[in-house]
């Protein structure tokens, strides 16, 4: 069995991703914070953890891609969920009664439109989709409800008051698999893409052009990108580290000298994993698509 890391409670969409990364081979174990999955993974204790990266409809999970930096690990692995969120409430409750809802400060970013059309319901964040609804079974409180999957509607024994609640049904979140380099040939990702994924970071100095002449190293080459991403440099006000998503191998020779050449202009260039990429994304049809916003009275 391959001990995977994952935030959030049994339930939560990242158990669902590293079962599907890892079939039969997966033992999730549920961590509190990213911080706290990545440390497991770095120290050995895990031996990977599951992290996601970007939602279709709230974009990228930001502190990932700190600790990605932050920490020596590699990704070897990647998968795409369709997210269908729900209400999630005790047995009994009626939506009539909700006055609060709980959840993933993500979650509730993908579900803004829902949360719009019903401001008597006040919004309160919380550490996890399915620790949320752990948290209101465990109060239970009438007028208290939850943002989940159905997953972790039957894990907890709880009710769905209202369906496809996300603002649109396709929604999906990217999950990276990540290891440390020296347990990644021993963990086996059940994908069937034979497509290569490329991720690196890198740094250049700030001045004109500078991002331009990086980024042309691919571009001469024709080298497809997939995703840039910045983040701050701590100490260093308004610079920033670059992320990039290549796709292809870096046995490929038109990617090795592509990443020469960026060596060449960059401060720092690093390649956090070269993995198999998930399989395309096909529509979401979910059966949450087909009753959404359904709500009991």
């Amino acid at each position: 069995m391959v001990k995977a890391a994952y935030q959030g409670e049994r339930g939560a969409f990242s158990e669902a991703a590293a079962r599907k990364l890892l079939g039969d081979a997966a033992d999730p174990v549920p961590h509190r914070t990213f911080d706290e999955m990545f440390d497991s993974v770095a120290v050995g204790r895990m031996d990977c953890l599951i992290a996601p990266i970007e939602n279709t409809l709230a974009g990228s999970v930001l502190k990932n891609y700190d600790l990605l930096e932050t920490h020596r690990l590699t990704i070897i692995g990647e998968t795409s969920l369709g997210i269908a969120h729900n209400l999630i409430a005790p047995r009994g409750v009626k939506f009539s009664q909700v006055k609060r809802v709980y959840s993933h400060p993500v979650a509730l970013a993908q579900c803004e439109r829902f949360l719009r059309a019903n401001p008597q319901i006040d919004v309160a964040q919380a550490y996890d989709t399915a620790g949320s609804v752990k948290m209101i079974i465990e109060n239970g409180r009438s007028d208290e409800a939850a943002i989940a999957g159905k997953f972790a509607a039957e894990v907890y024994g709880a009710e769905v008051l209202a369906e496809g609640v996300e603002d649109h049904h396709e929604n999906y979140t990217r999950f990276l698999l990540v290891s440390q380099p020296s347990r990644a040939a021993s963990i086996h990702v059940t994908t069937e893409s034979a497509d290569m994924k490329t991720t690196i970071v890198f740094r250049v100095a700030n001045g004109p052009g500078a991002l331009f002449r990086a980024l042309a190293a691919f571009a001469l080459r024709d080298i497809d990108l997939s995703k840039i991403e910045s983040r701050p440099i701590e100490g260093r006000p308004w610079e920033y580290s670059f992320y990039l998503d290549i796709l292809g191998d870096t046995a490929d020779s038109a990617i090795q000298k592509a990443l020469a050449h960026l060596e060449e202009l960059a401060e720092s260039v690093r390649v956090l994993g070269c993995y198999r990429r998930a399989e395309p994304l096909a529509s979401n049809n979910h059966a949450n698509s087909t009753t959404k916003g359904k709500m009991e009275a």
